[in-house]
C-alpha cells in the first residue's frame, strides 16, 4: 500500500511539472513567455485556435490537480494515522 502512494506521489509531481509548464506557455496580454515558442501568434503548430485547445487542457489539468491534491492529502493523513494506532511490542517482565 505504501509503494502505491509513493508512485501515486510522483505521478502527481509530474502533473505539477506538466501544469507548470502549460501556464508557462500559455499566451499572456503582453505574449509573454508564449511568443517565445511560437513567435507570431498566428503562426502555430496545431492551427488557429491553439489558445483555445491549451486553455482547456490547462482547465482540466488543474482540475485534476485540485482532486489528486485532496485525495493525497486524505491519504497521507490516514497513513499517518495507521502508524500512531500500530501497537508497539511491549514486553513485561513478570517477577517472581
Amino acid at each position: 500500500m505504501t509503494s502505491l502512494f509513493f508512485v501515486c506521489l510522483f505521478l502527481f509531481v509530474l502533473m505539477c511539472v506538466v501544469l507548470s509548464f502549460s501556464i508557462l506557455i500559455q499566451e499572456a496580454k503582453s505574449l509573454g513567455l508564449g511568443a517565445s515558442f511560437g513567435g507570431d501568434s498566428g503562426d502555430s503548430l496545431f492551427g488557429t485556435s491553439t489558445a483555445e485547445v491549451l486553455k482547456r487542457f490547462t482547465a482540466y489539468l488543474s482540475g485534476t490537480f485540485i482532486i489528486s491534491c485532496l485525495i493525497l492529502s486524505i491519504w497521507t493523513a490516514s497513513l499517518g494515522r495507521s502508524q500512531l494506532s500500530a501497537p508497539a511490542s511491549v514486553q513485561v517482565e513478570e517477577e517472581g
